[in-house]
């Protein structure tokens, strides 16, 4: 089974990655994390991303504040599919990051969630992987049933209540 990277720019993100690993822990799908900077650790990041093919990842999710280059700088060096999520950051609300990630140039392409929206870029992976794991399709669909059911109690709890 394919992995799925996470890099996050600073451990500050580490509340919104734990949305994501929460998620593939759910899902039985392994992952690495890793502290890498677009800015303060170029070739690190650079070199995870050349080499996370043959490392065995599958996918790459990037959450970054700010300036948030570091799903694009992952992006710039594999042909992996790559997810960005934009953190919020001291200023803007996130929105300086959501435009960075989203920006990308024509030729690297980034996917994008929503600001802090650790659990849907895991859930995006778990569905590109599933496209050629039969498994991971499986999971997701009991997920989704699973989650369906916890919906409809709650709408029978607020239908009893009032």
């Amino acid at each position: 089974m394919k992995k799925v990277g996470i890099v996050m720019g600073s451990d500050s993100d580490l509340p919104v990655i734990q949305k994501a690993t929460g998620i593939l822990k759910e899902l039985d799908i392994p992952f690495e994390v890793h502290v890498f900077s677009a800015h303060r650790t170029p070739e690190q990041a650079r070199q995870f991303s050349l080499d996370a093919r043959e490392n065995g990842f599958g996918v790459l999710i990037a959450a970054a504040g700010m300036a948030a280059h570091l799903a694009g700088a992952i992006a710039a060096n594999t042909t992996l599919p790559v997810i960005g999520i934009p953190c919020k950051g001291p200023f803007f609300d996130g929105m300086d990051a959501l435009l960075s990630t989203v920006q990308m140039p024509s030729g690297i392409p980034v996917a994008a969630v929503g600001v802090n929206n650790g659990a849907n870029a895991a859930l995006l992976a778990a569905e590109i992987l599933s496209v050629s794991d039969p498994e991971v399709a499986e999971r997701l669909r009991l997920k989704r049933e699973r989650d369906t059911a916890a919906v409809l109690e709650k709408d029978a709890g607020i239908a009893a209540r009032l």
